[in-house]
């Protein structure tokens, strides 16, 4: 008996240091403490519960063996929600923009190394031993570029680092790689338009010189539609004020008539209030604008219905505007019905008292899930529920 108990110990064991990456409990000065203490840095997966890559992350990355193995034995591991309790701060402290972020931040709070994204197994054990590389971090890499580096492929692979948390130095990095550049290959247009953000930017002038270069991969009307997007965020960032959350609507108005038509502007300005009314929580403007928006829905697409009828899930609770958004969910599923949208009708029958309704739609949902490999669990509690 005793050699069986030695047996099972040693085989729970090997499960144990299996299961992948292990994050630690507790808030983020304890774990900073730990670090500290410990002489380690922490990483942090920096996420939000709807990101879609964030859960593939969990799903396909963190549970591997030899991602545990490496990250368990050389860091204090975090997963914190940016966008609950103290990661809201922290993502304001540390400049999280986009889904999923990963940091690894010393034992003095200070961001040394980063990326972002769905990073398969090989390439996130080595973003892992990057940041103990001192040579390697992104911080060592940023004093590289200010001693004035000039080497194409560290230019790019900066450019990408730093792109969706520090727009105006990526800026700088993309501008010096692209002046090295006479042509433009596909990769590179397709870096320069995810790094032009407004016409104020050096880049802008780089993507109205290199035309002819970037219509060879893109139609002429992609790029006039690019064109107008960078104008239109410039004058956003201008019309709107983050301190006083107002926005200047004859600023916006006046500015965006010299590419658009008043109509054109007028939605668009509607829409931007909306967005932004959900990221600051006026739960009421959003939906009273949202529904303004969508009276008219048949021009809208299944993944746009789908998102907006979610969106009132999460967060509206008047039961004639939830009922609207059921109507967006069916209209999202006539037009591609998928796991995605059949989940979010079960979610909305269920929260206005549906549940037949909600019983038949998580039903099919899982069906779906199982049918093209996606991650049904929380429709399957929401069945067990009904």
């Amino acid at each position: 008996m005793k050699k069986i108990a030695i047996l099972s110990s040693i085989f729970i064991g090997v499960l144990a240091w299996a299961q992948g990456i292990k994050f630690e409990d507790g808030n983020f000065a304890s774990i900073l403490a730990k670090a500290k203490k410990e002489k380690k840095l922490i990483f942090i997966d920096a996420y939000a519960s709807w990101c879609g890559p964030c859960k593939l992350m969990v799903k396909n990355i963190f549970p591997l063996q030899s991602v545990g193995d490496y990250y368990n034995s050389h860091f204090i591991n975090a997963k914190i929600d940016m966008e609950k309790g103290e990661g809201i701060e922290l993502a304001k402290k540390y400049n999280v923009k986009a889904f999923p972020t990963y940091l690894f931040i010393d034992g003095s709070g200070e961001a040394v190394h980063r990326t972002l994204g769905y990073v398969e197994e090989k390439d996130f054990i080595q973003f892992a031993k990057d940041a103990e590389d001192p040579n390697k971090r992104l911080t060592s890499l940023k004093q590289q570029f200010e001693k004035g580096e000039k080497d194409p492929e560290f230019l790019k692979n900066l450019a990408g680092l730093t792109m969706y948390n520090d727009a105006e130095f990526a800026g700088k990095v993309m501008n010096r790689y692209f002046q090295q550049k006479p042509n433009l290959d596909q990769e590179d247009v397709q870096m320069l338009l995810s790094g032009v953000q407004t016409t104020e930017s050096p880049l802008y002038k780089i993507f109205q010189d290199k035309k002819a270069d970037i219509v060879k991969f893109f139609p002429e009307d992609k790029y006039e539609k690019f064109d107008k997007n960078i104008k239109l965020n410039t004058v956003s960032k201008k019309a709107y004020n983050a301190d006083t959350k107002k926005w200047d609507d004859t600023y916006f108005m006046s500015e965006t008539q010299k590419f658009l038509s008043k109509e054109e502007a007028e939605k668009i300005l509607k829409r931007m209030k909306a967005n932004r009314a959900l990221k600051n929580k006026d739960i009421p403007e959003y939906e009273k604008l949202i529904l303004e928006l969508y009276k008219d829905y048949s021009a809208a697409g299944s993944e746009e219905l789908n998102s907006l009828a979610w969106n009132f899930f999460e967060n509206v609770s008047n039961k004639t505007s939830l009922e609207k958004a059921i109507t967006w969910a069916q209209e999202s599923v006539k037009k591609d019905q998928n796991f995605a949208n059949t989940d979010t009708l079960a979610n909305l029958y269920n929260k206005i008292g549906d549940k037949k309704n909600a019983k038949t739609w998580a039903e099919k949902s899982i069906e779906l899930a199982k049918s093209t490999g996606q991650d049904s669990t929380d429709t399957e509690k929401l069945l067990k529920s009904l």
